[in-house]
């Protein structure tokens, strides 16, 4: 399936919903469906299979993003509910069929017959021991020859992971495993946004966030039964989960480079600012310095970018509130960002004067570049930095506004 990276998921709810059933059930068994209707059936057949088998009380719901191929009909004929969802995607298709679930606890999987629907007690144990998300490990059950491509199994998959156990600290050994279970009670806590293929990385990533009991099960990927492609095309895909992964991660993407560059530009500036540096043979000079103070003004903005980011997503919802984004809000003000780039402000213009005021000594004739630069080199980085700050304070203000919802 495809989908926009995120919408509004208030809106839009499903059309067919919550038919007279009875409540109390304890699982719901949860499939996102677009045309697979050559695997449907197996798949709800052997979710119904386990239930019968391990007197859990439960149901099987198809999360039907628009199946055109008689997939609606296969699952009502088995006894299945059909969630319609208008709202196309792979996350989507979860997110509403959760919301129409009934039961205590969800285990959802791709209805392409690759997971195995009659060997889910492992999932449903783990639940029923208080864990709040169950991921299924194929790396740890075993994928099956023909299962998975081999730029997903020792590419995609490594990596991507690899990414989010590095910026997230997830438990996860395999993030993007189609087979997962979760209690109702953490999905309404994760609050989920995005509609895509993105929504399985959203799903791990909130919930470490949100400091949830996360546990890994070994499960059997077995090669789909379709004749079809399948909808999951790997590049374009893997790209989505992993700018997701950096985007939600703005201390990777903009703090911590921003940080370096700012931090290598000030400690190359200030070795040059004496006078030209010769290292092995290569004299290092004003133009050196020119380039430092540019490293200094993007690493600024890289920061001011992460500030901006990790506020937006607060605000937002996309991640949680901690103590360090309050910290940030409360420290950051309107005033002491005027103040502050004020200063800077103050400080270029005196070093533009100074410059000036050289230059005339000289009745504004002829000076040397390379004294002359080392002044006026960081008097304008100063002025460019408190400009950018005073202004990026007050956008930071607007993104701080206390809104009505």
């Amino acid at each position: 399936m495809s989908g926009s990276t995120a919408t509004d998921l208030s809106a839009a709810p499903a059309e067919e919903s919550r038919s007279a059933m009875p409540s109390g059930f304890e699982l719901t068994i949860l499939m996102p469906c677009l045309n697979e209707a050559e695997t449907l059936e197996v798949c709800i057949r052997k979710a119904l299979g386990f239930l019968e088998k391990h007197n859990v009380v439960g149901e099987v719901i198809i999360g039907d993003n628009g199946s055109t191929d008689g997939s609606q009909e296969i699952a009502r004929r088995l006894g299945a509910r059909v969630v319609p969802v208008s709202v196309r995607g792979y996350g989507a298709a979860i997110y509403y069929g959760s919301l129409d679930a009934r039961g205590k606890y969800v285990i959802v999987g791709d209805s392409d017959d690759s997971y195995d629907f009659s060997d889910l007690m492992p999932f449903l144990n783990a639940l029923r021991g208080g864990c709040d998300l169950v991921m299924g490990n194929r790396f740890q059950g075993g994928v099956k020859p023909g299962a998975m491509p081999w730029k997903n199994r020792y590419i995609g998959n490594p990596i991507l992971t690899w990414i989010g156990r590095l910026l997230f600290h997830c438990p996860s050994s395999d993030f993007h495993c189609g087979l997962r279970g979760y209690s109702m009670n953490a999905f309404r806590k994760m609050e989920l946004q995005t509609t895509g293929m993105e929504f399985a990385s959203e799903m791990v990533i909130k919930s470490t966030l949100l400091g949830l009991n996360i546990v890994e099960v070994p499960t059997t990927l077995s090669p789909d039964g379709r004749t079809r492609a399948p909808h999951l095309r790997p590049w374009r895909d893997g790209w989505r989960h992993l700018r997701f992964m950096l985007i939600y991660s703005p201390r990777w993407l903009f703090f911590y480079p921003g940080m370096a560059l700012m931090l290598i530009g000030l400690i190359v500036g200030a070795w040059l600012l004496p006078g030209p540096r010769t290292v092995a043979g290569v004299t290092f000079d004003i133009h050196t310095l020119f380039y430092a103070s540019l490293a200094v003004l993007i690493g600024f903005q890289g920061v001011m970018f992460a500030v901006f980011s990790k506020t937006f997503a607060v605000n937002e919802g996309l991640v949680p509130r901690t103590v360090n984004s309050e910290r940030v809000e409360q420290g950051c003000s309107l005033e002491l960002g005027l103040i502050a780039g004020g200063a800077l402000v103050l400080l270029g213009i005196a070093g533009s004067i100074w410059g000036v005021t050289s230059w005339a000594r000289d009745d504004f004739g002829r000076v040397d570049p390379s004294d002359m630069l080392r002044v006026v080199i960081p008097a304008g980085m100063s002025l460019a930095l408190g400009a950018q700050l005073m202004l990026q304070s007050f956008f930071f203000s607007v993104l701080q506004l206390k809104r009505r919802r």
